[in-house]
């Protein structure tokens, strides 16, 4: 049974400006993609975000309070009609059902708990220069974006050749060539991804959109978009330091192969890093905050990632 000492009340009007504030939000970080997706425009950068993450912008519009916290008056409120919501008998107050959501998704929460506990026991590592792109088109001319490479097939190579691999994070390294995979510094599995996973690494720090999208109702509206903006964010430098040539859609190289590059791409990381953490220990507290009593206990510390 869920017990938590921290849930507050939301008056009907303070709810209700929340509420509206983050679908003004939503729609406002949406609405080039919404558009695009009328006029079946297809994007190399930021189609990113609803592709490979797989929600639509309806899902990201639905606002959550998070679980600790009660809506007064609000029994026609739209949260009444969705899982894992419940209306308090009597009061015309309304909660996120948690011990529900615990019984539908406890195993799975627990997961995203442990993963997101253990990359935060780890320093964040800067020296991978976004080389993940360029071993994900190594010596293969088949390419998973229609764009041309900035240094062409035997120039982008010769980089990859240049470099040490240092990816750490296994849903990039799944994306590596056959020729580019016995180059990363060990090779990566999903079961090693907990031991692995660090804070410095661009895709942890995208991903957390995705965990907060699994966490739904556990997650205040404002973490959820907080994060969809790392994600965005992320997914241009990501993209400007890649192999892509994507100057006819406006973004402008970050020359990795370059000291100058990757300096650049560095300072940037590391203000992601910051900000991801600060998004990480939410996402810790969200979840922390919803575990049933029994559930209660320390989360393991893990192996810290080598190097």
């Amino acid at each position: 049974m869920w017990s938590s000492p921290h849930r507050a009340v939301l008056s009907r009007a303070d709810w209700q400006e929340l509420q509206e504030r983050h679908v003004v939000r939503a729609d406002e970080l949406t609405a080039e993609h919404r558009a695009r997706a009328t006029r079946r425009e297809k994007h190399p950068v930021w189609d990113f975000l609803f592709t490979y993450y797989s929600y639509k912008p309806a899902v990201i519009r639905r606002w959550h309070p998070g679980a600790a916290v009660v809506l007064a008056d609000a029994a026609d409120a739209p949260q009444t009609t969705w899982r894992w919501y419940e209306l308090l008998p009597g009061t015309g107050d309304v909660r996120v059902d948690v011990d529900a959501f615990w019984h539908d998704r406890g195993d799975g929460t627990e997961h995203v708990l442990a993963l997101l506990s253990a990359t935060s026991t780890r320093p964040a590592r800067f020296g991978c220069f976004g080389m993940h792109e360029w071993a994900m088109v190594y010596r293969q001319p088949d390419h998973r974006h229609p764009v041309p490479l900035r240094l062409g097939q035997a120039g982008t190579d010769d980089v990859v050749e240049a470099h040490d691999l240092r990816c750490t994070h296994f849903d990039a390294f799944r994306f590596f060539t056959p020729a580019a995979e016995p180059r990363n510094e060990q090779p990566l599995t999903r079961a090693s991804q907990p031991l692995l996973e660090q804070p410095g690494c661009l895709h942890a720090g995208m991903d957390l959109y995705k965990w907060a999208l699994k966490l739904g109702p556990l997650v205040p509206g404002s973490v959820l978009l907080d994060s969809f903006e790392l994600a965005r964010d992320i997914r241009e430098l990501d993209m400007r330091a890649s192999p892509y040539d994507l100057s006819d859609w406006g973004f402008s190289p970050i020359p990795v192969e370059t000291a100058e590059g990757k300096a650049e791409y560095v300072r940037r990381q590391r203000v992601f890093a910051e900000r991801g953490q600060r998004l990480r220990d939410d996402l810790i507290d969200a979840v922390t905050r919803a575990r049933p009593v029994t559930e209660r206990v320390p989360v393991p510390e893990p192996v810290p990632v080598s190097g």
